[in-house]
């Protein structure tokens, strides 16, 4: 495993990120440019990242035995994009669901999902965006009433990946509408597929192949009001923020597995392509291309893992979490481009793999938050834990 590739890690947890990486490399990349041009459900590859038990690397005893620590989920993270942006994308909304019940839900709805989780048997997305919404949150429009002992839901979302596969929904959605602040009347609703509840189409995309986006519509759909995360109305808006601090990780690990192949592909690449009597890498061009983006990474990676520590300590993490995702997409999109640059004609190719890192890259700068988004929070979070008395 490349030394740009390395987390400090206890062994276990090395040995598991060198499983994955190898995984990767012998399972992955052969089949990667077919499904991904095809926009193929990668069915195999899931059940082998089931078995691996990678869905369940964010789910601790006693659900699950093998639990890893944020660190290690990062770096599996990454090596799954690494291989492949979508396989990342696959289990990353099921782990900030399986964090959202840890930290929030009640006994019963730990013991009910849980250990189905970490096997994959249940896979699970959150359904937080709304066609007109957006990053704003707390203009959502979908809404939860009473009725008997049941929520009815209406509304619709956006943007659900896995929805069509997942058998679990987080739902954001208005309990109070009426309440002020607003974020006051939002609470979470651990929702399954039923009457009133339509997957009404995958939205198509520039990147992010295989794995569907879709839009999710909510008719006088009945849940239970057991189905209310932590069994407290109001509390869904803090609670989904402390969800996006892993869920945002999750995204800068993937734009580190992006720009890590991209940076592997060029460097390969600037070592077999001759000009002018020598290897291209030897042309001071090229080579500052690829000393920039070793450069950019290795810093980027820094700071995905200082989020990732701070948030297993059990410490807010927003804004740290933020800087991993605004500088680690950035960039990734940056090394794309550039390892298009030492690719020349032949990364505009779909032949190579290059043109897919620059079509997935994106993905993570609007995802999760916008990186406008980002540097909103960033911003806020600094002020309020550097205030000047007055």
């Amino acid at each position: 495993m490349s030394e740009l590739n390395a987390y400090e890690l206890n062994a276990e947890e090395s040995a598991i990120v060198k499983l994955v990486h190898d995984w990767v490399d012998a399972e992955v990349k052969p089949v990667v440019q077919e499904l991904e041009h095809s926009n193929t459900y990668p069915e195999d590859l899931i059940e082998q990242m089931k078995q691996m038990g990678i869905y369940g690397l964010a789910i601790p005893e006693p659900w699950n035995d093998a639990g890893v620590s944020v660190p290690c989920y990062a770096a599996v993270t990454e090596e799954l994009a690494r291989g492949w942006m979508s396989l990342a994308g696959a289990m990353g909304g099921h782990s900030v669901v399986a964090k959202l019940l840890l930290n929030y839900g009640t006994q019963e709805q730990q013991d009910r999902y849980l250990p189905k989780m970490a096997t994959g048997e249940i896979r699970a997305t959150m359904a937080l965006t709304e066609p007109g919404g957006g990053s704003d949150l707390q203009a959502m429009r979908t809404t939860a009433r009473k009725d008997g002992d049941d929520y009815v839901v209406n509304g619709g979302k956006t943007w659900i990946t896995n929805a069509r596969r997942s058998q679990l929904i987080a739902l954001l959605c208005r309990t109070d509408p009426d309440a002020v602040p607003a974020h006051k009347g939002i609470s979470i609703l651990l929702i399954e597929h039923g009457p009133g509840f339509e997957v009404s189409r995958d939205l198509p995309k520039l990147g992010y192949k295989g794995v569907e986006s879709c839009e999710l519509s909510f008719s006088d759909f009945r849940t239970p009001q057991t189905s209310l995360l932590g069994g407290v109305e109001g509390k869904g808006f803090s609670q989904m923020m402390r969800g996006l601090e892993i869920g945002r990780i999750q995204v800068a690990s993937r734009a580190l597995g992006v720009g890590q192949a991209a940076l592997e592909d060029a460097v390969r690449y600037a070592q077999e392509r001759e000009s002018f009597g020598k290897q291209i890498w030897q042309h001071q061009s090229v080579g500052n291309l690829l000393a920039d983006m070793a450069t950019q990474l290795t810093a980027a990676r820094q700071l995905v893992q200082y989020a990732a520590r701070r948030y297993d300590t059990g410490q807010r993490a927003d804004m740290e979490a933020g800087m991993a995702k605004l500088f680690a997409s950035e960039t990734a999109m940056k090394v794309a481009l550039d390892a298009i640059r030492v690719h020349g004609g032949y990364g505009y190719s779909t032949e190579f793999d290059v043109e897919r890192y620059f079509r997935d890259a994106p993905l993570m700068i609007v995802g999760e938050g916008t990186n406008e988004i980002q540097r909103g929070v960033i911003a806020r979070q600094l002020i309020k834990r550097n205030p000047v008395a007055r």
